[in-house]
């Protein structure tokens, strides 16, 4: 995203992405016009273009940011051993990434269909990224004996699509705390491959 220089770019920038990323997991990428986004941070619309070309790379720029921190921080979690391990650390990693941004994630799964070609292509290259990283996984529990998994690959989007569904039900305060969400969906996550859940921590 170009971004204009200065103090001032440093408040207003992190603003309208916030209030855009808020919009468009509220009403949707489609109904939310760049005059909207405007009246959210509280600035004049053709303001928003010293900090975007265009609301389709608002949007891209999102979900770039969203990916990438994600990867990074999947990257530096702590080694594991053993792909029992590795899937349970994987779960309850996701999960806790996830549950604090609903936003960034309804955003990054539900609007990819409102990317131009070029912007799909790139971030559909840092999902996959990411997919690829469960699906080694599921590839070394497999060879190793431990998973029953017969196609790695649908696996990996079952899987994903199990654990990133939490950020649709989860509240703060709710029956289930944030640990035993992520005990049991990783104990789930385990199941789902054939594996026996890891003794409770």
């Amino acid at each position: 995203m170009a971004r204009k220089t200065g103090s001032h770019s440093e408040i207003t920038g992190p603003r309208i992405r916030a209030a855009a990323e808020h919009l468009f997991a509220r009403h949707g990428y489609a109904a939310v016009s760049m005059r909207q986004i405007a009246a959210e941070v509280g600035v004049q619309a053709g303001a928003l273009y010293l900090y975007t070309p265009d609301k389709q790379s608002l949007l891209a720029d999102l979900m770039r940011d969203h990916l990438d921190g994600l990867l990074a921080a999947c990257a530096a979690l702590p080694p594991v051993n053993g792909p029992e391990a590795r899937l349970d650390q994987f779960a309850r990693f996701h999960i806790g990434y996830h549950i604090d941004r609903p936003d960034a994630v309804f955003v990054a799964y539900m609007e990819l269909r409102n990317l131009e070609p070029a912007n799909f292509t790139a971030i559909e290259a840092l999902r996959r990224r990411y997919e690829n990283t469960l699906e080694a996984i599921l590839r070394d529990g497999r060879a190793a004996g431990v998973f029953a998994v017969p196609d790695t690959k649908l696996a990996t989007l079952a899987l994903i699509a199990m654990l990133t569904g939490v950020t649709n039900w989860y509240r703060e305060g709710g029956r289930l705390g944030r640990a035993e969400v992520e005990a049991i969906y990783a104990a789930m996550a385990l199941n789902a491959v054939g594996a026996s859940p890891l003794p409770t921590r």
